[in-house]
């Protein structure tokens, strides 16, 4: 074979392999460039300013100085002022009648239940019988006496029968007197057979029934007397001092409509277990017309929570729809430049109506979101507005 036929017929073999490198290299340069390129469009998207669109349209709001009232709030529960245990005196009784149930309003002296008195007019009648007895053998006495006084100077009787008759006489009138103190008793028990109020109240418990034989001391009825309760709070120690007879307190019984009341004493005592001191809060006077009982539904043994009134102090507040809790936190949205909002974790205090006392984490030239911040992010680019005026009230 000729050498140079095959060196001219090489080329022709190697040609297509030599095509497709260079297809290969061309395409590796363009992705390199696509790469560099993509590189310097993210470059430059970092570096131009940000044109997000708005999470959400907001109105701001500034901290606000004001005067609000410095409270101590305390717990505790609604008793009676003073309860009343009507119980039997009579002994050995049957209970014939129960006049009043729980519930009823009574006034003083009035009769709340009968026991059966056949028993105790009887014995009445029998010391009355001996009263008479007593008081014939005193007259007959008294006679013999007076003679044995007129014959005392004649000398007919002798000194020991004069002695005889005088001593008859006093024994007597000692006998009657003790007839009379015996027939007193006996009214005092036949009055016994009739339990009265001991004064004006609500009654508040019966364990009266009818037909029941009672020793003395039996509890039949319990008083809540003159239908005035107080609220019983436990304060801690070192509130104590604070508070004064004659203060407003605000009290909230849960299940009844919130009412005012007045300090009436401090508890002389600190509990050493709880290290809490009992205050006591006279709530208002029963109606004239009613159950007897406080107006408002309060109840006691109720339990309720109260805010005693001890002054007012200077404080910075925003609206309570501005401070979000979140996390058992609570936090705001401070407003920055470039319309963004920034969280902010605030402390808060007292609540007076629509305002909310913030105590730390935020200066009285902050700008804070108003109306929307339940619905932003930490970060989150808003649209600001100003607030509507409000319209003119009209005469």
């Amino acid at each position: 074979m000729d050498p140079t036929a095959s060196r001219t017929a090489a080329p022709a073999f190697t040609r297509p392999l030599r095509w497709g490198l260079g297809l290969l290299a061309v395409l590796a340069i363009g992705a390199a460039v696509l790469a560099v390129r993509a590189g310097d469009d993210q470059v430059a998207a970092a570096a131009l300013p940000s044109t997000a669109r708005p999470a959400l349209t907001v109105t701001v709001t500034q901290p606000q100085r004001a005067t609000l009232p410095l409270t101590v709030a305390a717990n505790g529960s609604v008793a009676p002022w003073q309860e009343a245990s009507v119980g039997t005196e009579a002994n050995g009784l049957r209970l014939a009648e129960v006049r009043v149930n729980v519930g009823d309003r009574v006034r003083r002296g009035q009769v709340l239940a009968t026991f059966a008195a056949d028993l105790a007019r009887a014995d009445l009648a029998q010391i009355d019988a001996a009263v008479a007895e007593a008081e014939a053998v005193l007259a007959e006495a008294g006679v013999n006496a007076q003679r044995a006084r007129e014959l005392q100077a004649s000398g007919a009787l002798s000194a020991q029968q004069i002695h005889q008759y005088l001593t008859a006489e006093r024994t007597a009138a000692a006998r009657l007197d003790a007839q009379r103190a015996a027939a007193r008793l006996q009214q005092l028990r036949l009055g016994q057979t009739r339990v009265l109020a001991p004064d004006d109240g609500v009654i508040s418990s019966r364990s009266a029934t009818v037909g029941a034989v009672l020793p003395a001391g039996q509890e039949l009825f319990r008083l809540i007397r003159q239908g005035r309760l107080e609220w019983r709070a436990e304060v801690a120690a070192a509130d104590l001092a604070q508070i004064r007879p004659g203060q407003a307190v605000q009290i909230m019984p849960v299940g009844a409509a919130p009412l005012s009341g007045r300090v009436r004493m401090v508890a002389p005592m600190v509990d050493t277990g709880s290290r809490n001191g009992v205050v006591y809060v006279d709530l208002p006077p029963p109606l004239p017309r009613g159950d007897g009982l406080p107006p408002g539904g309060v109840r006691a043994g109720m339990f309720a929570r109260g805010e005693f009134q001890i002054g007012s102090g200077d404080a910075l507040t925003l609206p309570q729809g501005a401070v979000l809790l979140r996390d058992g936190f609570s936090y705001v949205f401070r407003l920055e430049p470039e319309a963004r909002v920034r969280q902010a974790k605030v402390e808060t205090g007292r609540r007076v109506g629509e305002r909310i006392e913030i105590t730390a984490g935020l200066d009285a030239g902050a700008r804070v979101v108003d109306s929307g911040a339940g619905f932003l992010a930490d970060g989150d680019t808003v649209r600001v507005v100003e607030r509507a005026a409000a319209a003119p009230k009209r005469p």
